[in-house]
């Protein structure tokens, strides 16, 4: 037996190299890695908040504010060009009229078009004409069988503005085509600007098309106006180069992957400084409402390009010396804690390594070191203890060993101290320092942004029921009194197929009957008839409101074509990034849509914002005009506007308001900035501590604690009990030199035993 131990003992050599792999070293020596790269994330980022001249919610309010305009730009483009396709649709369906009964049947219903004309295609005769007159020479009649002969064009007129003509064909049997042209100007429907704001219209080539918010020097009586009309034209001009050039790239690669909102081109622009305020600008390219889809629009190649001039702030709000301290402060508190967890716990447990492999060498002359605290304490004394019993042989089962360690702090209780230690450092940056809700300088152009964009969407919300309510219209004239059920049913088939606002269209008669329908069943209340008000709310409760429109039907007595609009069409139109939630309410301030989660009829989230809205539509003495408010409460600071419906058309008199609040911890202004970035430190600290230390504890402390049981049990005289590494690293290296212990002292009592048992030749 005596001579197999040099081998086992060279068995024990290549495993205890084995060892080093993995362990104690990595988590620490990752900690402090990660603890010294937080410390230089925080001081780099700190540091450099506040340094913008323009905050960045600035920035992104105004490209926003762009993208809204490029929205309805679009959106009124698109609805012109399909409102007279489908206008002379319908004539075509119908017996024949005059070219001037046909004018003014379009002029009656719809007021969108700046002028209209019926030619004759074959000989290019005037056949009527209202409105503007229209440049009828740049039309190539022959060109109009081709294929998008028809397609809409941009002309400019002799004035030098810009015109968009859309064409529909009149054909009927037994007369020659003619050709309904309409002109639409490139203006912004609805967009509030407000005082200082300038919006233009930009082609492919930098192009101002048309402009709004900007007054013509010579309009100006001052000389110092004149001049700042001029330079303001300069710049908007700079901003229409640069903003067409960005949209001819991709949308894909002007964006963060994921950021969704706008489906265009769409940025953000800073120009010069003029009497302390710099020119700011956003602009968005014209894009289809889904994606991959095109319109008439989108094929003409414009930009919209919104300006405004904000004040400077000089003043610093954020203070970057802070970043530098709170650096400083983590790499000596990072510090500390990895010198506590070298010190006390990877030094003892190399030192145990070294020990047992000593020890199972041989080498039992030399009295075990043993650390002064914890289980590396416990593991050194009963090291010492099976060294006495290797040295001396056994006793009994055990020896007279010298006392044991405590077992009141241990490695454990370090790592608890290093997380407390972490902890000071992290949990203040996480919920104490940098609250800005107390200190944060709300810019007042995101105030009035605020305000100008919940106008704009209140204005689109109308225009687009007022759209709905002459389209009803439209459908009636042609329905008329000669119209047989199943023509009917034709034609509300086709109307709901071209829009698809509509959740279902009939025509119901005085009694409350329905003579034909398209789309779902219709809501309308049994037995009633059509209600005297343009549009109506039917209903004031339920999961979801009922909104219809009526239109007489000339001749029918009494009978209406009456079109429900779906609730998800008006939910779309409020779909806007960067406005925080917004909301539709009655005059009673019961909500029937929103951009988010809503329970139809309920109110308002708060008394502040229903007293807004209260107070936007009871202005003693005055009539209604948008509002908005900058909030500080318990629940932060919140950013809220309301517009109620103003301006003409059949939605004018539903009393309605669109209402929308956001919290201003979302915008990126520096104080906010700064609050984030603190937190985001603080989490960084947070998550690099409890990562480190619990990698610890998993493959180190409960290791070591089960090492610590098995090596008492061991000294106490356990030798059945085989000892199983559970990885390859020291506390695993230190089983298994306790496991050879264990062999050794086992041989050495069976030896022993042999030698002490009398021969049975003696005996005799």
């Amino acid at each position: 037996m005596a001579a197999s131990q040099p081998k086992r003992r060279h068995k024990v050599r290549r495993r205890a190299d084995m060892s080093l792999l993995g362990g104690i070293r990595p988590p620490i020596a990752i900690l402090a890695s990660l603890l010294l790269l937080v410390a230089g994330v925080t001081a780099f980022s700190l540091g450099r908040v506040g340094k913008d001249p323009v905050p960045e919610a600035v920035l992104t309010s105004q490209q926003h504010f762009a993208e809204d305009g490029a929205i309805a730009l679009r959106a009124s483009l698109d609805e012109s060009v399909t409102d007279l396709d489908r206008a002379a649709a319908l004539f075509n369906a119908g017996e024949p009229v005059s070219p001037d009964a046909v004018l003014d049947k379009i002029g009656s219903v719809y007021q969108k078009w700046r002028g209209t004309a019926i030619i004759e295609i074959e000989s290019g005769r005037l056949l009527a004409a209202r409105g503007e007159n229209l440049p009828l020479t740049v039309i190539d009649r022959g060109r109009l069988a081709e294929e998008g002969g028809l397609a809409p064009r941009m002309i400019r007129l002799e004035n030098g503005e810009t015109r968009l003509l859309s064409f529909g064909l009149l054909s009927w049997e037994g007369r020659p085509q003619q050709l309904l042209i309409a002109s639409s100007s490139l203006k912004f429907p609805g967009i509030s600007l407000g005082k200082f704001r300038a919006i233009a219209v930009v082609d492919s080539q930098g192009k101002v098309l048309s402009s709004d918010g900007i007054l013509a020097p010579e309009q100006l009586l001052s000389d110092d106006l004149r001049k700042a009309s001029e330079r303001s034209k300069k710049q908007l001009d700079a901003f229409a180069e640069i903003a067409a050039e960005k949209a001819g790239e991709h949308p894909l690669k002007t964006k963060e992957p994921g950021s969704g909102g706008f489906l265009g081109v769409s940025g953000s622009l800073s120009g010069e400084v003029v009497n302390g305020e710099r020119s700011v600008a956003g602009y968005a390219a014209l894009a289809a409402p889904r994606p991959g889809e095109s319109t008439v629009a989108t094929g003409l190649g414009l930009t919209v390009v919104a300006m405004v001039g904000v004040a400077e702030d000089p003043t610093l709000t954020t203070d970057p010396v802070f970043g530098l301290i709170a650096a400083g402060v983590l790499l000596v508190i990072g510090g500390l804690a990895v010198a506590l967890l070298l010190g006390a716990v990877q030094r003892p447990l190399l030192r145990l390594f070294l020990e047992s492999r000593r020890l199972t060498r041989g080498d039992v002359r030399r009295p075990v070191t043993v650390p002064r605290f914890g289980e590396a304490a416990r593991i050194g004394h009963a090291l010492e203890r099976l060294r006495l019993q290797l040295l001396d042989g056994p006793h009994d089962d055990a020896d007279p060993a010298p006392a044991r360690a405590s077992r009141r702090f241990g490695t454990r209780a370090m790592l608890a101290v290093c997380a407390v230690l972490l902890l000071l450092w992290s949990a203040p940056m996480v919920l104490l320092l940098n609250r800005a809700d107390d200190t944060a300088v709300i810019p007042q152009q995101l105030v009035n942004d605020q305000r100008e964009r919940t106008d704009t969407l209140t204005d689109r919300v109308r225009r687009a029921l007022n759209e709905g309510h002459a389209d009803l219209v439209s459908v009636a004239s042609l329905i008329g009194d000669r119209t047989a059920p199943e023509d009917m049913a034709t034609v509300l088939e086709r109307t709901a197929y071209e829009h698809l606002r509509y959740r279902s269209l009939y025509v119901l008669d005085a009694d409350g009957r329905v003579l034909a329908r398209a789309g779902e069943e219709p809501r309308h209340p049994a037995g009633e008839g059509p209600g005297t008000e343009a549009i109506a709310l039917l209903n004031d409760e339920g999961k979801e409101p009922v909104i219809a429109g009526y239109a007489e039907v000339p001749g029918r007595e009494g009978a209406a074509v009456v079109g429900e609009f779906r609730i998800d069409f008006l939910n779309s139109l409020l779909k806007r990034p960067g406005l925080g939630e917004v909301r539709i309410v009655d005059a009673e301030r019961r909500v029937l849509g929103g951009n988010t989660g809503y329970r139809a009829f309920e109110g308002l989230p708060s008394r502040q914002i229903d007293a807004l809205v209260e107070g936007t539509n009871q202005r003693v003495g005055l009539s209604p005009r948008p509002s908005s408010v900058l909030y500080r409460g318990d629940d932060g600071v919140q950013l809220a506007a309301a517009a109620p419906f103003v301006g003409g058309g059949a939605a004018k008199q539903l009393g309605w308001t669109v209402v929308s609040w956001r919290s201003a911890s979302g915008l990126e202004i520096p104080e906010y900035t700064f609050q984030n970035r603190t937190v985001l430190a603080g989490l960084l600290g947070l998550t690099a501590a409890a990562a480190c230390l619990g990698w610890l504890h998993i493959v180190v402390v409960r290791p070591l604690r089960e090492l610590a049981r098995q090596a008492e049990a061991l000294a106490d005289g356990d030798r059945r009990t085989v000892l199983y590494p559970r990885h390859h690293d020291e506390v695993g290296a230190v089983v298994r030199s306790l496991e050879l212990i264990r062999q050794t002292l086992q041989e050495q009592r069976r030896r022993d035993g042999a030698a002490a048992t009398p021969s049975p030749v003696g005996r005799n």
